[in-house]
């Protein structure tokens, strides 16, 4: 697994401190602030495209430095949105049990801590059945 920004749990972290259902939200939410900001880098580059034009060379020097940088915030931006989605979606595909159809209704199994890799056992809240959760 890529690393994580830090200012994101880990699934584990999340739902002993959160649940599953809110760790999903927040997860959504910094995808989705991501989405912003790549957004707003977008039209950052737009608005020094258009400044390149009748400036001096030294304006439009520094109107394409703001335009690399705006580009490179807005490619990591999006990048970052879609893995914060994807890896949220994925693992929101899993949290049904599979045997009373209960959505993000589990706690954390037994096993659960840093060293056992994507796998994290969960048990349902609602009937008691044990399934695993796959974190890549």
């Amino acid at each position: 697994m890529p690393h994580r920004n830090p200012l994101n749990r880990t699934l584990v972290q999340g739902i002993q401190d959160l649940g599953f259902r809110r760790w999903y939200e927040r997860e959504l939410l910094s995808s989705h602030a991501h989405m912003a900001l790549a957004l707003l880098a977008t039209v950052a580059m737009l608005a020094s495209f258009e400044a390149l034009r009748g400036a001096s060379a030294a304006e439009k020097l520094m109107n394409t430095l703001f335009i690399l940088g705006c580009g490179a915030v807005a490619v990591w931006a999006m990048r970052r949105y879609l893995f914060l989605l994807m890896h949220a979606e994925s693992l929101a595909n899993q949290a049904n049990c599979p045997h009373c159809q209960a959505y993000g209704r589990f706690q954390l199994g037994e096993a659960t801590g840093p060293g056992n890799g994507p796998d994290v056992p969960v048990r349902c809240t609602r009937c008691g059945h044990h399934w695993t959760l796959r974190d890549d």
